[in-house]
């Protein structure tokens, strides 16, 4: 009998995981006629524009790698910091787009400091006067490319010429067009400029920052002097001023729109009604206001949908408008995300969906037949399947059977849907199903692995009830044979917006956990109460107290496992990362007697050394919060420190600055405990190339082992 495969640390630093080199970037032609989907055939992170005919079966690379966009060391800074936000890894073509009205397909790649276009069946070609270009967008006709360029808003015609400059203060701390760093990385906005629907207007941001001091990124690692230098609002302090316009494309001209006396706000999204109208969501200070707010005709902007929420407002998608006007919107008013369709003044016209349980995301609109396509948790919180439901109301039908976890995109015009699919046995597979037809097209089979032959154990679901009575999901890799009960290993994220326990194959190939596992260590995630998938109470109980609630649930998991038979709960270590950091520290602090030996990477020490967006949404501000924030803070308890705790941090992060970990150790030497440091003076958020992935795994494991 062949003995089961071992993981080794070069397996855990090795992407893309095991089944998991699947297409992203999915879509379809403007006609629909064809799905276009990221990919690397070799396996490797180095991706391709692929194109799949819908009638024939046949699929091709349209676009490959442009060159330097295949080694991050050639990127552009202002490229290696977007990437970062995005948690993005791969590289070659990593965005594109068609223009969605062109006479002949007109297809726009960034990459490499420049763009490239591709026109009809032809080569994809650099585009002349693009060099800097950031952000570009083709117009709706595909006759035009907006993009910036040193902070300022460009138009460049694709058939040649130079770029027109449609705005001129640019500097140091003001931009037009960009999205500044809060909507960028904390409210799912990653653009400053769109197109209006017939490409005679843009409406843009400006982002002036210039109030905001800089705070400072010295590259330690290096053989020359490089210092970054970053506005960062911290929590607390003030926010980027922003203003909104419209350019007129032909002549230049610029028209300032008022956002209201209230300048202390964010825009969370701008996009226009298909009449010409622009729409914004303006989202107040403290997040607990919404407004949509109509600019039209020149004339002064009309609130057509305002919604205060406690503790704060999540924002979803973009506004869709239908073509009569009419609203699809979402809102969690009943503590579950939800669909409404509303008139063309803002009314409810009827309620969707509803019911305890959440609507993920919108997919598309199919106007023709009158129907919404949405993904959810109406079966379970740790899957997501497919629905629509008639405009006209009526209960939604369910698209999609195998339990787990799928993902769609709708085609324009709902004559197609794309469904991915994967469960914690079975590794991603996409297909296009034809809703019209009934045909069932494969984009991407399933690799032909599972977990067995792979060496790796399935995680078993396992259901912890926390103090109040909220039942809480878990994952447990169970430990390979070992001598005697197993120690714990929690797997630890805890924070809003993410969830980690899914039926989904990502759950079964997080290598770490499966080779903290073949070493004979029980390794245990729980999705604890703040965290995501749950609905708006279920992610309130951290609001203005984190660090809270959520170390009493991984405390709750550890004493379930205790009554499980093999496990060892006097051995137990925790891991994480970012949150997962701090919430790492957290149970190390406040929960000593449990937990005996943490890594913390890229941890929050201090929430006051946070950015103003996140923070201010679950904690308030230092100013309003006070003991809120002292008592979240890990400076704070650093005196009750009693385990082994290895923290991990980039000396170049620029979302969690190292200055929380070197916070941290000054309040660790105050008190007089000891700890274990590992720095990566030239990494940001986490490590990316190969060696060092490897370094830092190695490390990490051998940590744990060496203390458990």
């Amino acid at each position: 009998m062949t003995a089961p495969r071992r993981l080794t640390i070069a397996d855990i630093a090795r992407f893309p995981r095991p089944g998991m080199n699947v297409p992203s970037g999915l879509g379809f032609t403007p006609d629909a006629r064809a799905v276009t989907y990221l990919y690397s055939a070799e396996g490797s992170l180095i991706l391709s524009l692929w194109l799949l005919d819908l009638e024939t079966g046949e699929r091709r690379v349209i676009a490959g790698p442009p060159p330097a966009t295949t080694d991050e060391a050639q990127l552009p800074r202002e490229e290696a910091l977007r990437r970062e936000r995005a948690r993005l890894r791969e590289l070659g073509v990593t965005s594109y787009q068609f223009a969605e009205n062109a006479p002949v397909p007109t297809l726009l790649v960034p990459g490499g400091g420049q763009l490239w276009l591709r026109i009809g069946d032809g080569q994809l070609k650099p585009v002349p006067g693009s060099e800097g270009a950031v952000d570009a967008m083709l117009s709706p006709s595909g006759g035009r490319i907006a993009f910036v360029r040193d902070g300022d808003l460009y138009v460049l015609p694709i058939s040649g010429g130079e770029p027109v400059r449609l705005t001129h203060d640019a500097e140091d701390g003001l931009t037009n067009g960009l999205a500044e760093f809060i909507a960028h990385e904390e409210l799912g906005r990653d653009r400053g400029f769109w197109w209006s629907p017939d490409g005679t207007r843009i409406a843009f941001l400006r982002a002036d920052s210039r109030h905001i001091p800089e705070y400072p990124i010295v590259h330690q690692g290096t053989a020359g002097i490089d210092i970054e230098r970053h506005r960062f609002p911290f929590a607390g302090q003030p926010n980027a001023v922003l203003d909104l316009a419209i350019a007129d494309v032909a002549t230049g001209r610029v028209e300032w729109l008022d956002l209201g006396p209230d300048r202390d706000i964010y825009i969370a999204r701008v996009g226009w009604r298909p009449d010409g109208a622009l729409a914004v969501q303006v989202l107040s200070r403290d997040q607990r206001t919404l407004r949509l707010v109509l600019f039209e005709h020149e004339e002064p902007g009309r609130v057509l949908i305002e919604e205060r929420q406690e503790p704060w407002i999540n924002l979803a998608g973009d506004t869709i408008f239908l073509r009569d006007g009419r609203i699809l919107w979402s809102s969690e008013r009943t503590g579950y995300r939800h669909l409404e369709l509303r008139n063309s003044d803002g009314a409810i016209e009827r309620q969707l969906t509803a019911g305890p349980w959440m609507v993920t995301s919108v997919l598309g609109v199919d106007e023709e037949r009158a129907l919404v396509y949405f993904a959810a948790t109406r079966e379970s919180p740790l899957q997501r399947h497919l629905y629509r439901v008639p405009l006209t109301g009526g209960e939604p039908e369910r698209l999609t059977s195998e339990a787990g976890w799928h993902a769609g995109v709708l085609a324009p015009g709902g004559a197609w849907l794309l469904d991915r699919w994967s469960s914690r046995q079975v590794p991603p597979r996409i297909v296009a199903r034809d809703l019209r037809g009934g045909r069932v097209l494969p984009v991407h089979d399933a690799e032909p692995i599972d977990a067995a032959s792979l060496g790796l154990a399935v995680p078993e679901f396992h259901e912890v009830t926390a103090s109040d009575g909220t039942p809480l999901y878990g994952a447990l890799y169970r430990p390979a044979a070992a001598e005697g009960p197993a120690p714990v290993v929690i797997s630890a994220y805890g924070g809003p917006h993410v969830q980690t326990v899914i039926d989904d194959w990502s759950l079964t190939v997080d290598l770490r956990a499966q080779y903290l596992a073949q070493q004979g260590m029980a390794v245990f995630k729980l999705d604890n109460r703040g965290s995501s998938g749950r609905g708006l109470a279920f992610e309130a109980h951290i609001s203005r107290h984190m660090g809270t609630v959520e170390v009493e649930d991984q405390v709750a998991g550890v004493r379930y496992l205790a009554g499980l038979p093999g496990i060892d709960s006097s051995r137990v270590g925790v891991y994480g990362w970012s949150y997962g950091g701090y919430l790492t520290l957290m149970c190390l602090l406040k929960a000593p007697e449990v937990f005996r030996v943490g890594v913390a990477g890229a941890p929050v020490t201090d929430w006051d050394g946070y950015d103003t967006g996140y923070t201010e949404r679950y904690m308030g501000t230092p100013a309003e919060n006070p003991d809120g924030y002292r008592k979240a803070s890990a400076l704070a308890h650093a005196h009750c420190l009693e385990g082994r705790l290895l923290l991990v941090h980039g000396m170049t992060d620029e979302n969690v600055h190292f200055r929380h970990t070197a916070r941290l150790i000054v309040a660790l030497t105050e008190a007089g405990k000891p700890y274990d440091l590992l720095i990566f003076p030239e990494e940001r958020h986490m490590p990316r190339d190969r060696r060092g992935l490897e370094y830092q795994e190695q490390r990490v494991i051998d940590f744990l082992l060496a203390y458990l």
